[in-house]
């Protein structure tokens, strides 16, 4: 069998579990109020002042504190399942 249709047939990601669909959902949500809250920056300092800058970057900073840790899961799960896909073979 040619190597590429071998690749086609074999999984290169692990199922997605709760877990990991939580972590994407979660970094989905933050990387949109983020956009968000950058275009609305003028509305926001007008409401809330100075305070707008700084939640944009607790936004900033949780975000890629969620990024960090999704990819290091995702990284780990994929290992394990790749791992136990090459144990039955």
């Amino acid at each position: 069998m040619a190597q590429w249709l071998d690749m086609l047939r074999t999984p290169m990601a692990a199922p997605e579990t709760s877990r990991l669909r939580t972590f994407r959902l979660v970094w989905l949500a933050l990387c949109v109020t983020l956009a968000a809250t950058v275009v609305l920056l003028d509305q926001l300092r007008g409401r809330i002042g100075q305070a707008a800058p700084c939640l944009i970057g607790l936004l900033l900073g949780a975000t890629l504190v969620v990024t960090v840790l999704y990819l290091r899961a995702k990284q780990r799960a994929d290992a394990a399942y790749l791992d136990q896909l090459a144990e039955r073979e």
